[in-house]
């Protein structure tokens, strides 16, 4: 394939998966099932670039040389990675020589503009990822050069052996669950004098996250009518508006859910806060977590798949960015963990902001566009590999 027509895509391992790729004959790369979309958009001739999360470092190219397939026999130790490429390896490193990430700021888009000195790490915590062309290429160079000049780059063993907490195992045992984020608490209010202070302050921060609440309800509600979709919005808020427009005045808006489950499912789907709906099917369905509580939402969705297990469709947890961690520790927990999927397997983040900054880009040409693409601004909520 010319290089000016081929795609390139974050690959991430660790050295355990590395080694059982290698081991297989480097022939097959696997990826979650909750990448499926995504590894069906890769084609023969892309390049995937190797990366070794533990210690942070280019450990090869591979080239794609089939179709994407769906695979459950045994490669790997401790997961199944069933979405999976037909591939060649066109370079290889050592952990030694490996290229570290840290060595090409100059060069990667990751390290451009950064907000705060780790934030090019979001980059690096899901694949398939597409990367930028030109990031793709530097990758490439950078990885061949290293093949040619091995260079020795001294590294930590421990961070290189480090096992990712991987929450369903193959085994089936339970895993780490995350530590809880910390609130944050600020000085103690005068009991007397400053009470009505502290009231009147609870009652702002409550209006704010009520109104993020109703317009991120909103947004989703009108995307899924702009995008052909019908939906559905939780049966408590469907007397809402935003900005003086009715919910229920979107074209696509149901005030009856067309489907056909048992009555206890359908009272846990109704209080869901939005749902897509593509005739008489769920197309998605998504809970909007705008106060520093989590739980709610997420004891709804697990109701759903304790009560559907079989029910394939993308879930989604809708929150503010600095929320993110408290929804991936929350989602983690063990209590969602032994959910048949476990909880992290088939939801995915979404932050507000990024919701809103791809509708602002998109404007009225998001008419155009397939459903799908939010698979592109979430995150998905397994946590398995660290940079």
């Amino acid at each position: 394939m010319p290089k000016e027509q081929r795609s390139y895509w974050l690959d991430l391992f660790t050295w355990a998966t590395w080694q059982a790729f290698l081991a297989a004959g480097g022939t097959t790369a696997g990826f979650r099932e909750s990448r499926r979309k995504t590894v069906g958009q890769i084609r023969p001739g892309d390049y995937l670039l190797c990366y070794l999360t533990g210690i942070s470092r280019w450990i090869g190219i591979l080239e794609v040389t089939g179709a994407p397939f769906q695979s459950s026999e045994p490669i790997w130790k401790d997961a199944v990675f069933p979405a999976r490429l037909p591939v060649r390896v066109v370079a290889q490193l050592e952990p030694a020589t490996a290229v570290p990430v840290l060595s090409m700021k100059d060069r990667l888009s990751a390290f451009h503009d950064l907000k705060s000195p780790h934030a090019w790490t979001v980059r690096f915590r899901q694949s398939p990822a597409k990367w930028p062309a030109a990031d793709g290429e530097a990758v490439v160079a950078a990885v061949m050069e290293a093949v040619r000049n091995p260079t020795p780059h001294p590294f930590d063993p421990a961070k290189l052996n480090k096992v990712p907490p991987v929450l369903k195992m193959a085994s089936g045992e339970t895993v780490t669950v995350p530590e809880d984020e910390p609130e944050t608490g600020g000085a103690a209010a005068p009991a007397a004098a400053g009470a009505r202070t502290v009231v009147a302050t609870l009652g702002l921060a409550a209006e704010a996250e009520e109104s993020a609440h109703t317009e991120i309800q909103w947004l989703l509600a009108k995307l899924a009518s702009d995008l052909g979709l019908d939906v559905w919005v939780a049966k408590n808020d469907q007397g809402k508006s935003y900005k003086g427009q009715p919910l229920k005045g979107l074209p696509g808006f149901k005030d009856k859910l067309p489907l056909s489950f048992d009555p206890a499912t359908v009272r846990t789907i109704e209080l869901i806060d939005v749902i897509w709906l593509k005739g008489n099917s769920i197309f998605g369905a998504f809970e909007i977590e705008s106060t520093t509580q989590v739980y709610s939402g997420l004891l709804r969705m697990a109701d759903l798949i304790a009560m559907q297990p079989n029910l394939n469709i993308p879930l989604y947890i809708v929150a503010p960015k600095e929320r993110r961690q408290k929804v991936l520790a929350e989602v983690n927990r063990p209590v969602f963990a032994k959910l048949k999927p476990p909880m992290s397997e088939v939801c995915s983040f979404l932050s507000f902001e990024a919701l809103r900054e791809r509708l602002a880009q998109v404007g009225s040409f998001v008419r155009h566009m397939r459903p799908e693409f939010l698979e592109d601004l979430a995150e998905p909520c397994v946590i398995n590999e660290e940079v």
